[in-house]
């Protein structure tokens, strides 16, 4: 029978040491769940490489291109699915999603949209790693 108390007994401090955060990191808090992270070390990586990721994104492809399935994704997936209670807030939404359909509109004129190649999966990783610091802050603020 002394098993399993010391099984509980170890099982219990190991989930306590993985709570605990180690020295620069934070624990940010997401509703029920605690996680402890380097921030520091995420930010001080990310410093380093934002530079060299705008010029890879920009040597990608066409930016009008670019910017043309940007404005076409958030009009057809991101919009189309915000919905609050708030009706202000879904009028301030719509209007965004308006400027943005104009704005698509206008870059299809100056573009052919089919003569844009497809937005492949490294320029789309590309372009969200250069925006990791949105997501960091969001994410430190969430306490």
């Amino acid at each position: 029978m002394r098993g399993p108390p010391l099984f509980l007994c170890l099982f219990s401090m190991s989930c306590w040491v993985n709570l605990m955060p180690t020295a620069g990191d934070k624990i940010l808090h997401f509703g029920a769940c605690r996680v402890s992270m380097s921030m520091a070390e995420i930010r001080a990586g990310f410093t380093a490489i934002k530079a060299n990721i705008v010029s890879i994104s920009q040597a990608l492809g066409d930016r009008c291109c670019i910017t043309y399935q940007l404005f076409t994704f958030y009009v057809d997936k991101v919009f189309k699915h915000c919905r609050t209670e708030d009706s202000f807030v879904n009028r301030k939404i719509s209007s965004i999603a308006n400027s943005f359909l104009s704005t698509r509109r206008k870059l299809g004129q100056c573009v052919s949209p089919a003569s844009c190649p497809t937005l492949n999966v490294t320029s789309a990783a590309m372009k969200s790693l250069g925006e990791l610091d949105i997501l960091l802050d969001w994410m430190e603020k969430s306490r």
